[in-house]
């Protein structure tokens, strides 16, 4: 572009605006007004980072709208509009892998989470559909057959109502249900016995003497308790105003100090409800810590984010997909990057290895490590490097002739020297 067409056709953001252009911008707000806030106060304890990171590993997973064969294999991924829902942009105001993490995050915290199509090719109560955007809802209210729930509303900027079909809206509850929402499940008690820490830990430090004060006299006359309070305010008062908060009194006073720690065992019991949580949802604290090794990270994503993920891609599958398109093996599908847990320094092993067997390409292999495609054309094909090209048509039992030596499997016939007639 010449420097006049650029002169012409650029544009800057402060410059060049019409002030008298009335811009509907809606209701504005300090803060994101569609973020999913958290829920009886798992904000302001330790649950919230036990949720936050189970749904960042939960949104990391790739879900692909893909194709199976006849074997329920893997073989594309659909370019579609819901494909591009969770991968690219969800709605206005994420990404496919923020909403994702906005999912998980709900259903954890609520025990259920509506997954609403919020913007569609057609009616959706009229026939089949095509998604073009999706918003996490809040479920308020259950009914046969419609569900009452509340979801942002990106033209208004509030939060509203609506009551949906249950056909029509991805219903996910959580699958440690049990664990983690029931009244009286481990996380629960856990909340509640924070909860009283807490409570415990403000009482110790708000800052009060918490003393008896002992009297030399008998305060049971209504002229006695008048002169005990009278030495009470003025003992508040040197304590007051005085620099360094000191006070005097009688000899034949007495002072009791009662602000010493409680005992109590509610640290003991915290840490073995956490424990006892981290052993039911399949996750350990060196995991939290960022020491566990390759083990114990499979075990976790084994036996906790399968489990959301699964849930969450079954309902999907139900609700978002037809009937017509199951049977044309259409499906929603999920994979985890298995390199991601593999240290570089044995990483070019595996990769090696698994190129030896014909799991992978050259080209593969080198995306996992960082690098760029390689052009050649047989580095997008399944090959063993250590075996000959030329002999892959190789049989058992054929053999090649004298005249032809240079034939696959080829064998020259020849008799020892000293048997040879001169």
């Amino acid at each position: 572009m010449g420097l006049l067409d650029r002169i012409k056709s650029g544009w800057n953001a402060f410059m060049g605006r019409d002030p008298t252009t009335n811009y509907q911008t809606g209701t504005g707000y300090s803060r994101r007004p569609d973020r999913s806030r958290l829920s009886r106060g798992n904000d302001r304890s330790i649950v919230a980072s036990i949720y936050n990171r189970i749904a960042m590993d939960a949104a990391q997973i790739v879900i692909k709208h893909a194709r199976k064969d006849e074997e329920g294999r893997y073989i594309d991924t659909i370019k579609s509009h819901l494909n591009d829902c969770l991968s690219v942009e969800a709605n206005l105001d994420q990404t496919g892998r923020a909403f994702m993490q906005d999912v998980v995050m709900s259903m954890l915290d609520e025990g259920v989470v509506a997954i609403v199509p919020t913007d569609t090719t057609v009616d959706p109560f009229t026939g089949a559909f095509d998604i073009d955007s999706l918003r996490v809802g809040k479920v308020i209210e259950w009914y046969p057959q419609w569900v009452k729930v509340r979801v942002y509303n990106e033209r208004t900027g509030r939060k509203e109502e609506l009551t949906l079909p249950k056909r029509l809206v991805a219903l996910v509850e959580n699958p440690f249900y049990a664990v983690m929402n029931e009244y009286n499940s481990t996380l629960q008690r856990l909340s509640r016995k924070l909860t009283m820490l807490d409570a415990v830990d403000e009482q110790t430090s708000s800052g009060k003497l918490n003393i008896i004060i002992g009297l030399p006299y008998v305060v049971k006359t209504e002229a006695r308790r008048k002169q005990a309070e009278n030495r009470r305010a003025e003992i508040e008062a040197q304590l007051t105003q005085s620099k360094y908060g000191i006070a005097y009194t009688d000899g034949t006073e007495h002072i009791t100090q009662l602000n010493k720690a409680l005992e109590n065992n509610l640290l003991n019991q915290i840490e073995y409800l956490q424990n006892l949580l981290y052993g039911q949802l399949g996750v350990t604290k060196e995991y939290f810590e960022g020491s566990a090794n390759e083990e114990v990270t499979l075990n976790y994503y084994t036996r906790t984010i399968e489990p959301i993920l699964s849930a969450i891609v079954d309902e999907m599958n139900r609700k978002f997909l037809t009937k017509t398109a199951r049977t044309q093996r259409q499906s929603l599908m999920f994979f985890r990057d298995s390199f991601k847990l593999i240290p570089l320094k044995t990483l070019a092993e595996v990769a090696g290895s698994l190129k030896q067997a014909e799991i992978i390409t050259s080209n593969e292999a080198r995306q996992a490590l960082g690098y760029k495609p390689d052009k050649n054309k047989r580095s997008d094909e399944l090959n063993n490097p250590n075996i000959n090209p030329n002999k892959d048509n190789l049989k058992s039992g054929d053999a090649g002739t004298e005249d032809d030596p240079d034939t696959p499997g080829g064998l020259v016939q020849t008799e020892p020297e000293a048997n040879v007639q001169k």
